[in-house]
C-alpha cells in the first residue's frame, strides 16, 4: 500500500512579501505570494510599514493557496514557517500565524532558517530541472545576505563566506537610487544593462580577507565618479544610463562569481549553485552557466519564481526538516537574526 505524501503548509513573511505554498511530497501544488508597493515612494523598505501589509495579507493568501492547491485546511499535516532571519515585526506576524494555526488544526510546527530556504528551493519537484549533487557550493545573493555555503546534505551546511558590510543585492538597489530610478532598482539596472557597454566604466573591486566580500567601497566608488562626472556634465548619467547599467552590473557580478569559483576550486567542488533574490539578475545567471562551462563545473540556476522570498522554498526546507524530526513548539519565537 502506498504511504500517503505529506501536504505542508508554508509561510514566509521575513522581509516585504507574505507569501503561502502548499507542498506535496516534493511537489509544490501553489505558491502565492504579495507584494507591498507602499515602500516604493521610501526608496526602500519601511519596517513598520510592512509588519502592517503582513497583518492584511497573510490570512487571504493562505486561504488563496489552500483554494488554489485544491485542498482543505484539514488536509494539512504540517506547518513550515520562517523563524528568522530578516525583519522582526514581519517575522512576527507569520510565526503568530503558524503557531496559532499548529494549535487549532493539531499538526506539528516547523521552524524554518530563511537562508537554508534559498539554497533548499533547488529541491522543489521540477522534471525539467537536475538538482544538485552533494557536496554542492551555493552563492546566495539577496538584499540582505550574502553568502557562499558548503552544502554537504539537505540540513547540513557550512557557511565558509558572507559580507562584512554591504549585500550585493542593497549594493544593486543603492546604485540604481543614485542613477534615480525607483525602488526596487536592481531589476531595472539588469533590464538596462542589456543595450549598454559593460566595458565603458570601471568600479572599485573590493577584497577582504577569506572568502569574505564587500560592497561598501564599491558603493562609494559609484557614488564619488557620478558626483565627478555631474559636475562636468549635469546630463551625464541619463546620456549614459545603459552604460553604466551594463558596468555597475558586470563589477558586481565579477565580484561574485570570481569568489564563487575560487572557492569552488579551492575546496575541490565540482557542483555549483545560485540562490536568493539577484540570482533572478541575468547576467548573473548567463556567466555562471558561461564560466561553469568553462571549468567543467555543474552549475543549477533556480527558477525565477523561486529566487525571490517565497513559502515554496519554506515548506521543502520543512518538509526534510520534518522527516528529521526537527518540530517546534509553542514556545518558538521570531528572530530578527539567527547563525547560520
Amino acid at each position: 500500500m502506498k504511504q500517503k505524501e505529506t501536504i505542508i503548509l508554508g509561510i514566509e513573511s521575513s522581509c516585504d512579501d507574505t507569501s503561502a505554498a502548499i507542498l506535496k511530497g516534493t511537489a509544490i501544488l501553489s505558491n502565492v505570494i504579495a507584494g507591498q508597493k507602499v515602500h516604493q515612494e521610501y526608496g526602500g523598505v519601511v519596517p513598520e510599514l510592512a509588519s502592517r501589509a503582513h497583518l492584511q495579507n497573510i490570512i487571504p493568501v493562505v486561504e488563496s493557496a489552500i483554494k488554489k492547491a485544491g485542498i482543505t485546511k484539514e488536509n494539512i499535516d504540517v506547518i513550515a514557517f520562517t523563524k528568522g532571519p530578516g525583519l522582526l515585526g514581519s517575522l512576527i506576524v507569520g510565526t503568530s500565524f503558524a503557531k496559532t494555526f499548529a494549535l487549532a488544526m493539531d499538526i506539528p510546527l516547523v521552524d524554518v532558517n530563511h537562508m537554508y530556504g534559498h539554497i533548499l528551493a533547488h529541491f522543489i519537484d521540477d522534471e525539467n530541472k537536475p538538482k544538485p549533487k552533494f557536496p554542492f557550493l551555493c552563492l546566495t545573493v539577496s538584499g540582505g545576505h550574502t553568502q557562499i555555503v558548503v552544502v554537504n546534505g539537505y540540513l547540513d551546511m557550512e557557511l565558509v563566506g558572507t559580507t562584512i558590510d554591504d549585500a550585493a543585492g542593497e549594493a544593486f538597489d543603492k546604485a540604481a537610487k543614485m542613477l534615480g530610478f525607483p525602488y526596487p532598482g536592481g531589476p531595472l539596472i539588469d533590464r538596462y544593462a542589456k543595450n549598454g557597454d559593460a566595458s565603458k566604466f570601471k568600479f572599485a573591486k573590493p577584497r577582504v580577507g577569506g572568502y569574505n566580500f564587500s560592497f561598501s567601497g564599491l558603493k562609494t566608488s559609484i557614488l564619488y565618479y557620478l558626483q565627478k562626472q555631474e559636475k562636468l556634465n549635469p546630463n551625464f548619467i541619463e546620456e549614459n544610463r545603459d552604460d553604466l547599467c551594463a558596468s555597475i552590473q558586470k563589477t558586481i557580478v565579477d565580484i561574485l562569481l570570481k569568489q564563487l569559483f575560487e572557492v569552488a576550486k579551492d575546496l575541490d567542488i565540482k557542483e555549483v549553485a545560485i540562490a536568493g533574490g539577484v540570482s533572478a539578475n541575468s547576467e548573473l545567471r548567463s556567466r555562471l552557466k558561461e564560466i561553469g562551462q568553462s571549468k567543467q563545473i555543474a552549475t543549477y540556476i533556480p527558477r525565477f519564481e523561486y529566487c525571490t522570498d517565497n513559502a515554496a522554498m519554506i515548506a521543502i526546507t520543512g518538509k526534510f526538516m520534518h522527516e528529521k524530526g526537527l518540530i517546534a513548539d509553542q514556545s518558538v519565537s521570531a528572530k530578527a537574526r539567527i547563525k547560520f
